[in-house]
């Protein structure tokens, strides 16, 4: 059985490394997939675990489980009422402005078409950017592309995604959202074939002494070459961010 790092582990709850590729938990639309945090978890702790939030399949990045059912419905007040500060970052096309507010409705990807759409909103700032001498698209002679941080303050399902689409600057290996013969050259230059989105930190009371947590993927922004050894389970985001001529943005 592969073990799931864990990032943050005491009594009440826990939080973890969720690889891209894997399931929260079971579900029917994805029948063929056998990885599952909520299984892998409980069967590595030996108890019982409590989902609080999600990060899609393609996602990797902190996950937070509950271990007792007290722990789970404070963790999931903290998040239905904005007490979470949600950090991500994504690899998009093109130059992304440097800073972003989108302020704009969802409606759920399942629902009926005459369903409301939910208000859903999203800070950007463009990180750093990066252009290479080799043309992806035949209209350019260049390939153009932005590292975006993202903090989302409403929970809308894919909302990062939809959102960083409605900008026009899709997250690079997005199937769903973004351009299929872009993400297939990303994937080629890069040898990674994946949704390059990844949940850098969580900052959350605790559910039991209410202090403010922070939990972080252990992901360094910082020096090429960092002092200190760097977690496997991070490989694709220090290629990424190690190989590429990046500019300060």
């Amino acid at each position: 059985m592969t073990a799931l790092h864990l990032l943050w582990h005491d009594a009440h709850l826990v939080a973890v490394y969720k690889p891209p590729g894997w399931l929260v938990h079971r579900t029917g639309l994805d029948a063929g997939e056998t990885r599952f945090v909520v299984q892998t978890l409980r069967d590595q702790l030996g108890q019982h675990v409590y989902p609080v939030h999600r990060l899609d399949k393609g996602t990797c990045g902190v996950l937070v489980m509950a271990l007792h059912p007290q722990a789970a419905h404070a963790l999931a007040q903290a998040f239905e009422h904005h007490k979470v500060r949600k950090r991500y970052l994504a690899l998009v096309r093109g130059w992304a402005p440097a800073l972003a507010e989108v302020d704009h409705a969802l409606r759920p990807d399942d629902a009926p078409p005459d369903t409301a759409a939910q208000p859903a909103h999203t800070r950007l700032q463009r990180l750093a950017r990066l252009e290479l001498p080799m043309a992806s698209d035949a209209r350019f002679a260049s390939t153009r592309a932005s590292l975006v941080l993202a903090e989302p303050t409403t929970g809308r399902r894919h909302q990062i995604r939809r959102h960083l689409k409605h900008l026009a600057h899709p997250i690079l290996g997005d199937a769903t959202h973004g351009k299929g013969p872009l993400n297939r050259w990303w994937a080629a230059h890069l040898g990674r074939q994946r949704l390059w989105l990844h949940a850098w930190s969580l900052e959350l009371p605790h559910p039991v002494s209410g202090e403010p947590l922070q939990l972080h993927s252990g992901l360094d922004l910082g020096a090429a070459a960092p002092a200190m050894p760097e977690p496997d389970w991070l490989d694709d985001w220090h290629m990424l961010l190690r190989s590429q001529p990046w500019m300060p943005t």
